[in-house]
């Protein structure tokens, strides 16, 4: 395929629902009232922003929009945004997509791309690219705004505090508990790390993006892309659920407050429609304040959806790193003072995605991905410490602390556009030379890749490729030893899929975000179908050995992808 084909689009991950098809994907009745505000000519509804004018185009049955809006909230609308105005993928709007015409849309739908995006061959009927493709030509419809009173509109508090339980209620080692993505069947599992069962399933919202756990590890806070924001307490007999709200339509990212005197106290969730950041109190999701995302890019332009990315939480500080995607900008947001609430801005780069630590818990590393780089946030200091040039789109999930044979303390990210893992120096005061630049690039087994891993006991470093189109390296993983990484370091390619024993399915078998237990002698892979009507696993390796441990498999493990053990998202170690 030409290049030019295979850049055209971008990896599409998992947003929200646009349109007619919203009401279909939503699961609160707040929000399929509010999909009857998406018909901009309606009463009530925003106003819409400016369409890019674009000759008249072709057009779908309502049926085959709502169909084809469905397909681009589970799929599309996260890398190319709401309004397809582009972020890590490039943008949709019918000037640019009627130019490439419906017959070139579809062969890259089918095909993916080299710069990251997943072929849909093995996901969609030839009927829905072709649908799609129709669809990516129309122009965009506005999603309604959703305020802080309509947040407060859906908050329920399900078991209040003083109803809770006030000792653990079960004999389950929590630190070693796994809470994972079900991501078509809208729940997570809570699986047991010690013996490796299913301890509970959980209804959540829609694809839940990430698990977060409260300080005191108690509470396990999970987003789904639909927006459904969920509070499971983990001292009950079994999980349960103790409350629940809709903080937009579309969500990635939630945090809570780790500062001394505030454990427990806050959580924050930041919305990618309406662009918009919520602080909540953390023991029962009570809205507190709503905070727009709204304003100008690094360059200087205004911007309609500057969505909120990644979140993490200072130790040092009552505040929070919060990532604005499209703007490239950082805010450091002090929570202490609710009522006049202080934000740093911070220039970095576009389009800033994921990130987390270093090693100190002083600097937090970030993905500008459409950019390139990776930024470097001081938050001792409350400054940009640096902007790192990688290799095409890092993709680093936290990405992986360690310290290298040669370079001293590092983190590593993988790749959407490269088969490389870049490695960066973070020791400015020990290893002034090799601080806020890559150090080192070592090759991946593939492209497409989206986490890196490693454990502050392990010897290893694990990243997977579960977007590659090629279905032996979509099932693999590479690993290095550390210590080999200063001589002449070679990996091994390990075929995860190929030890699920799944047997043939339609879809590929990506393995997908490799995460440790606590005592950091296991990492777990799913083994993801992307078809919740085939079988899925999640596969167990021993560190120390690289063999397979032990595979997991229950009828209620459907598609699942991300894996947060609760010691370590406690804590921040990667």
């Amino acid at each position: 395929m030409q290049k030019g084909i295979r850049n055209a689009l971008m990896l599409a991950t998992l947003p929200l629902a646009i349109g007619s098809a919203f009401g279909q994907v939503t699961l609160s009745a707040e929000t399929r009232a509010a999909s009857k505000l998406l018909n901009p000519g309606k009463a009530g509804a925003p106003a819409a922003p400016a369409a890019q004018a674009a000759p008249a185009g072709p057009t779908l049955s309502a049926e085959a929009k709502a169909a084809s809006g469905k397909i681009y909230f589970e799929r599309c609308a996260g890398c190319h945004g709401m309004l397809r105005k582009g972020a890590t993928g490039k943008n949709l709007e019918p000037a640019n997509t009627q130019k490439l015409g419906s017959s070139r849309l579809e062969k890259i739908m089918q095909y993916g791309t080299e710069g990251g995006m997943v072929n849909f061959d093995d996901i969609l009927t030839k009927q829905q690219i072709s649908d799609m493709a129709t669809y990516l030509q129309m122009p965009a419809e506005a999603p309604p705004e959703w305020s802080l009173a309509d947040i407060k509109g859906s908050w329920k508090l399900l078991i209040p505090v003083d109803k809770r339980p006030t000792k653990q209620m079960n004999n389950v080692n929590l630190k070693n508990v796994f809470s994972v993505t079900l991501r078509d069947a809208g729940e997570v599992a809570l699986i047991d790390g010690d013996n490796k069962k299913i301890w509970a399933v959980i209804k959540t919202g829609y694809a839940v993006h990430i698990s977060r756990l409260s300080t005191s590890g108690r509470y396990v806070h999970v987003i789904g892309r639909d927006g459904r924001y969920d509070l499971i307490d983990l001292w009950s007999e079994t999980p349960t659920t103790v409350a629940t709200l809709k903080a937009g339509f579309e969500a990635r990212s939630i945090e809570t407050s780790k500062f001394k005197g505030y454990e427990d106290k806050y959580a924050v969730v930041g919305s990618y429609w309406p662009p918009q950041y919520t602080i909540l109190d953390g023991l029962t999701l009570e809205p507190l304040k709503n905070v727009s995302t709204r304003g100008n890019t690094v360059d200087g332009n205004y911007h309609p959806e500057p969505r909120v990315a990644s979140i993490v939480a200072s130790e040092i500080k009552p505040e929070w790193v919060i990532n604005i995607k499209e703007t490239g900008m950082i805010r450091l947001v002090d929570y202490s003072d609710l009522k006049n609430l202080k934000e740093t801005t911070i220039n970095s780069a576009k389009f800033l995605h994921d990130g987390g630590w270093d090693s100190s818990k002083r600097y937090f590393l970030v993905a500008a991905n459409a950019s390139n780089k990776v930024a470097v946030v001081d938050t001792k200091e409350g400054k940009l410490a640096a902007l790192v040039d990688t290799a095409k789109i890092p993709h680093p999930g936290r990405g992986a602390n360690f310290n290298h044979p040669k370079f001293g303390p590092v983190w590593a990210t993988s790749h959407l556009g490269a088969d490389v893992i870049s490695i960066i120096g973070t020791d400015p005061a020990g290893h002034p030379q090799n601080a806020w630049k890559v150090v080192q690039e070592i090759k991946n087994h593939g492209a497409n890749s989206l986490f890196v891993k490693t454990h502050p006991k392990s010897a290893n470093l694990w990243a997977d490729a579960p977007l590659n189109p090629d279905p032996k390296l979509a099932g693999s993983v590479t690993v290095y030893k550390i210590a080999d990484l200063g001589g002449d370091a070679k990996p091994e390619v390990i075929d995860v899929a190929a030890a699920a024993n799944l047997g043939k399915t339609k879809g590929l078998q990506r393995v997908v975000h490799g995460e440790y237990n606590a005592n950091g002698d296991e990492i777990w892979f799913s083994v993801w179908t992307g078809n919740k009507t085939e079988p899925s696993a999640i596969v167990v390796m021993d560190d120390k050995t690289r063999t397979v441990k032990t595979v997991i498999k229950d009828p209620r493990l459907v598609t699942p992808t991300g894996k947060f053990n609760v010691y370590n998202t406690m804590h921040d170690i990667y």
